[in-house]
């Protein structure tokens, strides 16, 4: 059992980066390719990049719901390797792309068919012995932070070798290879099936549980909060460093400082989470990150940054993983895969109501402003999360075995809160 579930998050973090760096390494140059398919009015380029962009969460949104759900009944497994083959058919459509249109809609297709984060979730949780099961989420998050940081640089040096559209070829065969490790290796040791409950169960069963209503709350927050700065970075470092041949490798490094520190901290964070209190990590890990967005406009150079970022991205690390392993321990076996789809579509909404509000909100205000404003609303949902994600009492874990299943469902339906 042992050699079992750690085999599996090991080969379950490598397909996982595969994945992320497939998915953030045509990121930079998207707009690039649009160009490249005909589209030559500046305006035209900037709405289709946007469109083409967001197309991917769109789908994913309404479909990673629908896929959890499925794989609490066929296999959750089954949904992982539904997940990678997906993102690799989706690759190679696009890669095949003739016009913008066709490249709109191949990406959406990739959010409908992917949707890996969710899926890999759910069988690693569910696979996994609960008292290491913070470390094992959090574990698995070092390897989205690793994806975003080492995709759009690997994905620029093979767009000037290969081409813009091999780019996508060679994604679409890193993923079937991935998809192939897991079909071989992964073995799914908890086969517990939801025989019986239609998609919408998984809603009501979600907002009926108080404890899960605020940590997807703070989900939609987190995201938004974080990555509300994304599209302002560039000009804050432009602000900085003033007009400069090496703009773009110095933004580069200084956004990727974040990602570096993700990747050091989220193991560090989950195995915080099996040991204390996960509202309390998650509160200090707020804090932090909130302080790290705000220390930005006390800067007077860019250098000063570094350790800032380094900050950021330390604390940044332990707030998703957080909240994740907190949702976990909140579901049973049997809805693992469609709450955690669920969690994770409430995060992609974060992630696309973040930018949108922020290029309206700098447009009347100014970008130190938004800085400030990100780390105010992380640093006040720590007080969310300290008094609403309070973990399940110690009375209920002593009720015997003739009661459990029926106390677990009056907690999950929010009757004992």
């Amino acid at each position: 059992m042992e050699f079992s579930w750690r085999k599996n998050l090991y080969i379950i973090w490598s397909a996982q980066l595969i994945a992320m760096i497939g998915m953030s390494m045509v990121i930079p140059f998207l707009p690039l390719f649009v160009k490249d398919l005909g589209v030559t009015e500046i305006s035209e380029v900037k709405r289709w990049s946007g469109l083409v962009v967001s197309g991917v969460f769109i789908t994913a949104f309404i479909a990673t719901p629908i896929w959890g759900w499925l794989g609490d009944r066929v296999g959750k497994k089954k949904m992982v390797l539904r997940a990678i083959f997906g993102l690799a058919i989706s690759q190679l459509l696009i890669g095949f792309s003739q016009d913008v249109m066709q490249l709109f809609i191949f990406r959406m297709v990739q959010g409908a068919l992917s949707g890996f984060i969710a899926a890999a979730l759910a069988l690693v949780s569910s696979n996994t012995p609960k008292e290491k099961s913070g470390y094992a989420i959090g574990f698995l998050a070092s390897s989205t932070a690793a994806g975003n940081l080492l995709g759009p640089f690997i994905g620029g040096l093979m767009a000037d070798a290969f081409g813009y559209r091999n780019v996508f070829f060679i994604t679409s065969a890193m993923c079937a290879v991935s998809g192939i490790l897991v079909f071989m290796f992964v073995k799914e040791i908890n086969k517990e099936r939801s025989k019986e409950g239609h998609l919408w169960d998984n809603y009501r069963f979600v907002f009926g549980n108080e404890r899960l209503k605020y940590a997807l709350l703070l989900l939609v927050i987190s995201a938004a909060a974080i990555s509300m700065i994304q599209p302002l970075f560039a000009l804050f470092i432009e602000r900085s460093v003033g007009s400069t041949p090496y703009l773009a490798t110095i933004t580069g490094s200084i956004f990727g400082v974040v990602g570096l520190f993700q990747v050091i901290s989220s193991s560090f964070w989950g195995k915080l989470n099996d040991k204390k209190e996960i509202r309390k990590n998650l509160a200090w890990a707020l804090i932090g990150a909130g302080a790290g967005y705000a220390l930005h406009v006390v800067t007077t150079g860019v250098w000063e940054l570094i350790p800032i970022r380094a900050l950021l991205g330390l604390c940044i690390g332990g707030v998703m993983p957080s909240l994740f392993s907190f949702i976990n321990k909140c579901i049973p076996g049997n809805k693992k895969g469609g709450v955690m789809g669920i969690a994770s579509s409430f995060t992609m909404f974060g992630n696309l109501l973040g930018p949108i509000s922020s290029g309206f909100i700098a447009s009347v205000t100014s970008i130190d402003f938004m800085f400030i404003l990100s780390g105010i609303i992380l640093a006040s949902s720590s007080v969310l999360a300290y008094y609403k994600l309070r973990e399940m009492p110690k009375e209920h874990r002593k009720i015997s075995e003739k009661d459990k299943s029926t106390i677990k469902e009056e907690i999950a339906a929010g009757v004992t809160d």
